[in-house]
């Protein structure tokens, strides 16, 4: 039986953060709306409530019935859900007379508890709360303070229900992890058995019983996603599953061949379908970042379904969904709002009546690596940052043609092949150049130019919901672009993008 932590979501920018802080113990752990309530079973050993922009002084403020949780589980409140579990229990929550935000330092630690057991009494934690608990029932203990905020953390007496006024996920609060792992380890009691060697062990396992000696087809896209699921899935049926890649046009430069050529090293049962001339009538004219990607989402689901019918007795999809993308694709009331549909094409199990396994759905990006790192898959293909599902064409700002389709894959391949020889590429979260809808005057021999702007965008990040601009070398910056602009035809002026996301996306469309 797979133990886990559940953490429920009232709505905290940060709810994801905890739930990585807890995959980093090797403890496995999902994330649920607060007003969605998975059945707590045998195999939950502990519950984590977790931030919220909201109030509980507000009346439509997120609730949860704490009595729903079987007595003795632990709970650990943090924040928000700190603030509801002392107002539910008879406690006062009011406004912060100051709003707490940043860096504070606790002031009075009580390590008798075991969840501060090996936290220093001035540890440097992260608030961010605009209401604060001011009194606590009779039968809870305070069992850490800062100068400023009495009820940091506190304790039920008779019961494992702890709250935290901060933020122990964040790298800001010093010693947040060991905190999480004393509410995870110590006192849920959690083996730390979670390795990507369990995983392929049990997700194989869980495959091989589910699909029997049913077809599967997937759609390969090149990325670390797909291909660790192929391959998982490949460990299960072997030649009963049936990938197909199909080329968009809007892939990189050489890559529909390169990647091809890698998979059938790989063993896997691959198709290959050039299908660049449906996808570019497909997008003519059309200039919407939404249109776009309709209309390249459409015409894939119409030539994959075309390739796919081709197959005999085909039961089951196959797709690379990881867990941010169900966690996004997820929209209710109070927890964090949905930014972006879901990743994998809408509409294509429905189209074709199959039924849908995703192996890869309760991992991070991250993980997944890791699992690909335990499969003994090539390193080339683990380490290749994200790419965008509608490809180059969202990389092209307007409309597309197999021209700008050109000049965007050779500016690609110089700037990344740059990355590669000069030793940043590991160093990426995901890099790319957008072609832009702007030409600007130029001077090359002597002579007038007037011809495209090329924009460079490279970030680092951990799993893309957040990401920071890449502060690459000038000189690394000044080499590119000078080779972007003498190589490229059609190019004269490149810029680099230092935005952070948020406010931008890593993406321009």
């Amino acid at each position: 039986m797979l133990e886990k932590i559940l953490i429920l979501d009232f709505g905290s920018q940060y709810t994801q953060l905890i739930a990585r802080r807890v995959r980093e113990l090797n403890v496995y752990c999902e994330i649920h709306p607060y007003n969605h309530l998975p059945e707590i079973g045998d195999d939950v050993r502990g519950v984590i409530l977790s931030g919220s922009p909201c109030s509980v002084r507000e009346s439509d403020a997120p609730d949860l019935e704490l009595d729903l949780v079987p007595e003795g589980i632990p709970v650990l409140g943090v924040c928000y859900g700190a603030q509801l579990m002392a107002h539910k229990a008879g406690g006062f929550v009011l406004p912060s007379e100051i709003r707490e935000y940043g860096r504070a330092r606790l002031s009075r630690v009580d390590s008798h508890f075991d969840l501060l057991k090996e936290i220093d009494p001035d540890s440097q934690v992260w608030m961010s709360h605009g209401d604060t608990i001011k009194q606590l029932p009779q039968d809870f203990d305070i069992i850490a303070s800062t100068s400023s905020v009495e009820i940091a953390a506190f304790k039920m007496k008779e019961k494992p229900l702890y709250g935290i006024q901060f933020h122990p996920e964040v790298t800001h609060s010093l010693q947040g992890k060991t905190l999480l792992r004393n509410f995870v380890v110590h006192i849920c009691q959690c083996a730390q058995d979670w390795t990507p060697d369990i995983f392929v062990e049990t997700t194989v396992a869980e495959l091989k019983e589910k699909l029997g000696v049913d077809k599967v087809v997937l759609g390969l896209s090149g990325g670390v996603d797909s291909s660790v699921a192929a391959v998982l899935i490949n460990k299960a049926i072997g030649e009963n599953l049936y990938c197909i890649f199909v080329d968009n046009g809007l892939l990189r430069k050489n890559e529909f061949e390169d990647v091809l050529h890698s998979y059938k090293d790989m063993g896997l049962n691959v198709i290959g379908v050039d299908a660049k001339e449906k996808f570019y009538a497909s997008l003519e004219g059309k200039t919407d970042p939404e249109a776009k990607r309709k209309a390249i989402g459409r015409t894939f689901i119409e030539v994959f379904d075309e390739e796919a019918h081709k197959i005999q007795d085909v039961k089951w999809l196959g797709q690379g969904t990881i867990y941010p993308d169900v966690i996004e694709s997820v929209s209710v009331k109070g927890p964090s709002a949905t930014i972006k549909s879901h990743h994998n094409v809408g509409g294509l199990p429905e189209k074709m009546h199959l039924k849908v396994v995703e192996p890869l759905n309760t991992l991070f990006k991250d993980e997944v690596r890791r699992v690909g790192k335990s499969l003994e898959i090539d390193p080339a293909i683990l380490g290749r940052h994200p790419f965008p599902g509608p490809g180059l064409g969202i990389r092209i700002l307007g409309d597309i043609t197999a021209e700008k389709v050109r000049i965007l894959q050779e500016v690609d391949a110089l700037f990344i092949s740059g990355l590669k020889e000069q030793g940043h590429y590991d160093n990426v979260w995901q890099a790319g150049a957008m072609l832009l809808p702007v030409q600007s005057v130029g001077v090359m021999g002597d002579e007038r130019t007037y011809e495209n702007v090329v924009a460079l965008r490279a970030v680092t990040s951990v799993d893309g919901m957040t990401a920071d601009w890449c502060h690459l070398p000038y000189e690394f910056l000044g080499e590119v672009s000078n080779n972007i602009i003498n190589r490229v035809k059609g190019v004269n002026r490149v810029v680099y993008d230092i935005s952070s996301k948020p406010p931008a996306t890593i993406e321009w469309e």
